[in-house]
């Protein structure tokens, strides 16, 4: 234990250091945790002490916690997490991006911003192209930030109206079965789309526009034979279409609109037989221009802790699986007669 150091961090205002700081220093307790180092706090001083590798890492994250505090920024569990992550993979310069571009205010005027830098690129691939295809596990926000992007646009009028669809093959379920009329049959579905724009625009504000036609939600089936001027579409959930749909939506894209496509390949519910429109999209227009496809991960995930390593945990298993089928299938692993 030869090699420990101390490093001082100084905050300017102390109400930066007691958000770093977090209630019952829960932050703090998380930073030497993770890095193995202890943080002591005089004054406006935070002394940093542990191996010179770890001790520089908790510097440099109190440094990049305090920076976004005197943002104005919450500095929460998830927050925390993320930076030391940023930290530990040499990405730390990235957390100046972070306190950036509040992309729309909800209803209630909270400002709703990009979280990580993945979500970050999310947004400016967004902003300048014309369609953005965002991919990545449950809880990285795509749909909720599409949704949001969307709204700006229309309240800037940059747009006459959002269209929101999504494909109905849900988990198995078919429509038919379901109790109801056409409407009632098809909300379910597009529930969580309601959610986040009632979360934007306040319910009152949702009716009307939507009475308006200036936003609509429908099932992808609505969307046949329609051209799409002066809107912005989100097509949500788009591991569960098919070839031929993503293709016929992707056509619809008329004059002064933008389309936005979220899903989640690990999550389709299409039969064995019929390939994802999504994953094909993706091979497909990648590198076309006006175009981007963006990559989100279980490290761009906002939601509980848990659900972070709920993804990673699948992604595990179903690598063995892989493994295991193209271990199955090598000629030399094939007993001899």
């Amino acid at each position: 234990m030869s090699n420990m150091i101390e490093r001082i961090v100084n905050a300017e205002r102390v109400e930066d250091l007691i958000a770093v700081f977090g209630s019952f220093d829960e932050n703090i307790k998380r930073i030497e945790e993770s890095l193995g180092v202890s943080i002591v706090n005089r004054g406006t001083e935070l002394k940093v002490s542990g191996e010179a590798e770890a001790a520089d890492k908790a510097a440099r994250t109190l440094e990049g916690l305090l920076s976004l505090a005197a943002k104005g920024e919450t500095i929460d569990e998830q927050r925390v997490r993320y930076l030391i992550t940023l930290v530990q993979e040499g990405n730390d310069a990235l957390v100046a991006k972070m306190a950036k571009d509040v992309v729309c205010i909800t209803a209630k005027g909270k400002p709703i911003k990009a979280k990580t830098v993945g979500q970050q690129d999310y947004m400016k691939a967004i902003q300048n192209n014309t369609v953005t295809i965002g991919v990545g596990p449950a809880g990285t926000g795509k749909t909720y930030l599409a949704v949001a992007a969307a709204v700006a646009a229309f309240r800037e009028r940059t747009v006459n109206r959002i269209i929101l669809t999504r494909p109905a093959v849900e988990a198995g379920e078919r429509l038919g079965f379901l109790p109801g009329d056409l409407q009632n049959k098809v909300d379910p579905y597009l529930r969580p789309l309601y959610d986040a724009l009632y979360d934007m625009l306040g319910a009152e504000t949702f009716q009307k526009y939507q009475e308006r036609g200036s936003i609509e939600v429908a099932p992808l089936a609505y969307m046949r034979g329609r051209t799409l001027d002066d809107s912005f579409i989100i097509l949500d959930e788009a591991q569960n279409t098919t070839r031929e749909q993503m293709k016929m939506f992707l056509t619809r894209l008329g004059f002064g609109s933008k389309i936005v496509i979220t899903g989640d390949v690990t999550q389709i519910d299409l039969p064995d037989d019929k390939i994802s429109g999504l994953k094909d999209a993706v091979r497909v227009l990648e590198g076309v221009k006006d175009i981007a496809v963006c990559r989100l991960t279980s490290a761009d995930v906002v939601r509980h802790a848990l659900v972070q390593q709920i993804i990673n945990a699948y992604e595990k298993a179903e690598k063995k699986k892989e493994e295991q089928r193209s271990g199955k299938n090598y000629p030399g692993n094939q007993r001899k007669k």
